[in-house]
């Protein structure tokens, strides 16, 4: 857990996420945005959203992809990479927290109500 706040409080620019889970943040073989990692490659993204809310993430490929999330709430969150039609999916263990991720823009369901939307990621 450590890492992981150490990975979100230097967050900075990052690249877009993509579309879809074989392209997404850190999926091309190789290298790290924050070094080399046994985890896999770790990019950080950050989002802006309605209500002036923010998410800052940190996209984790490997064995088990997942995302690592700062919520402007306060909250920091770990969610696993799940299956998608389109886009990245996230998602807890009982799927009451999804974080939906598609090109640059983003969103967070919890108990399947948007609690986060409209977000679009900062350059």
């Amino acid at each position: 857990m450590l890492v992981c706040l150490a990975a979100l409080s230097g967050l900075a620019a990052a690249s877009q996420p993509a579309a879809n889970a074989a392209d997404a943040p850190g999926a091309e073989s190789g290298g790290s945005a924050t070094g080399a990692s046994s985890a896999g490659r770790m990019t950080p993204a950050s989002f802006v959203c309605a209500d002036g809310k923010k998410i800052r993430a940190v996209f984790i490929t490997g064995a088990h992809p997942s995302v690592m999330l700062e919520l402007s709430d306060g909250r920091h969150l770990q969610l696993l990479q799940a299956a998608a039609a389109s886009g990245a999916r996230y998602a807890n263990a009982d799927e009451s927290v999804v974080f939906w991720n598609k090109g640059r823009t983003a969103f967070i369901e919890e108990h399947g109500q948007r609690s986060y939307s409209g977000c679009v990621q900062r350059p």
